[in-house]
């Protein structure tokens, strides 16, 4: 497996990387309707192209399995196809993150418990609620810092 940062985001990566983001919501965001789900879609390659560093996973050459977006020292985005899940993929990128953007900041839907314990396993901590997402949906938000 190959983790790397790209600058370059051709119209195939975004993709791509947009199946990757799909199926992984489908797998771990279980309070979502396909309606809800196929709507936020639209928004996946404009955030993508958007944050400053995008670092993605490889298993083979050009299939991207996971992916993580940072902005300053915040995680915007982490998403792992599901045949991946349980193989320790979000926790090399996480620490990937850690070590080489000093991230220290993330936020998770509060319906989706076990990113918030994968989160608390990494040493995260909720500091702060929302009862609605950054779009302003009735998703509950858990904002959370890692404890140094």
């Amino acid at each position: 497996m190959k983790l790397y940062e790209v600058s370059n985001r051709p119209t195939a990566l975004i993709e791509q990387l947009t199946t990757v983001w799909e199926a992984s919501v489908r797998a771990t965001h279980l309070f979502l309707s396909n309606d809800e789900i196929l709507a936020i879609k639209e928004y996946v390659p404009e955030a993508l192209t958007a944050v400053p560093h995008l670092i993605i996973a490889e298993d083979d050459p050009q299939q991207p399995i996971a992916f993580m977006g940072i902005d300053e020292q915040t995680v915007e985005m982490l998403f792992i196809a599901p045949v991946m899940r349980g193989h320790g993929l979000s926790k090399q990128l996480i620490q990937y993150g850690i070590d080489t953007y000093e991230i220290n900041h993330v936020a998770v839907n509060e319906q989706n418990p076990e990113a918030k314990g994968f989160y608390e396993h990494m040493g995260f901590s909720v500091y702060k609620r929302t009862e609605l997402d950054e779009q302003g949906n009735p998703y509950p938000l858990l904002y959370m810092q890692l404890k140094r």
